[in-house]
């Protein structure tokens, strides 16, 4: 079974026993075996890995995994150094520096924001190779419903940040009133001049968690 290595261990210990986990998981055992998948399946839970339950500062929620050679690394958003910065986070980047002056590193590797409370979690963990979407409603979004739930019971208040209508769809579960939520466009370039930039998102995080905990440490070092 699944093993996180952190307090997420617990907290999930009864979703991967359900039926839809058992189901999903057998239609992973076939993928992998058959088709090319990512990220690797050692990747599959590193935003949970990363980032544990109580460390949540900021919740960034993308879609589906990169799927092009190289990419995905169980961070949305994130490839790790050496891989071409893709146009959503190119633009992620130019806005983080339009609001808060903060020069974007040359690599597009997001682990420090992981590590500092930023967790970059995908609606969908997994995904074919050259095709978007393709595991879209095997499970993945239930048991992603269920993360987003967890951290919704949070007493302790965090921000929530929901780019595109993929991610502003969750706004629906999350309802408690003592977090933050912050909406916007799909940073893509398809989107990006349609509502995403100017949202002043990483500011307002900071602005919101700095009443309760220390902000989030944005700058990415190099």
């Amino acid at each position: 079974m699944v093993h996180i290595g952190n307090d997420w261990d617990l907290l999930l210990k009864g979703e991967f026993e359900k039926d839809y986990y058992l189901k999903l998981r057998e239609f992973l055992k076939s993928e992998y075996k058959s088709r090319i998948i990512y990220p690797d399946m050692y990747d599959i839970f590193n935003a949970l890995r990363f980032t544990p339950y109580k460390n949540v500062k900021t919740v960034i929620l993308g879609q589906d995994p990169y799927h092009e050679e190289g990419q995905a690394h169980g961070l949305c958003f994130s490839v790790k150094k050496g891989i071409e910065i893709p146009p959503s986070l190119v633009n992620i980047y130019k806005e983080l520096k339009d609001d808060m002056g903060i020069e974007p590193p040359g690599h597009g590797y997001l682990k420090e924001w992981a590590q500092n409370g930023v967790l970059l979690l995908n609606t969908c963990l997994t995904v074919r190779a050259h095709q978007a979407n393709s595991h879209k409603g095997k499970g993945w979004e239930i048991f992603t419903d269920k993360v987003i739930e967890l951290l919704n019971e949070r007493k302790e208040p965090m921000v929530f940040i929901l780019w595109g209508a993929n991610a502003r769809s969750k706004k629906a579960i999350i309802n408690n009133t003592a977090h933050l939520v912050l909406e916007g466009a799909h940073p893509s370039p398809l989107s990006a001049y349609k509502g995403f930039f100017g949202g002043k998102y990483f500011s307002a995080a900071n602005e919101f968690l700095s009443k309760f905990t220390e902000p989030v440490e944005w700058a990415i070092e190099e």
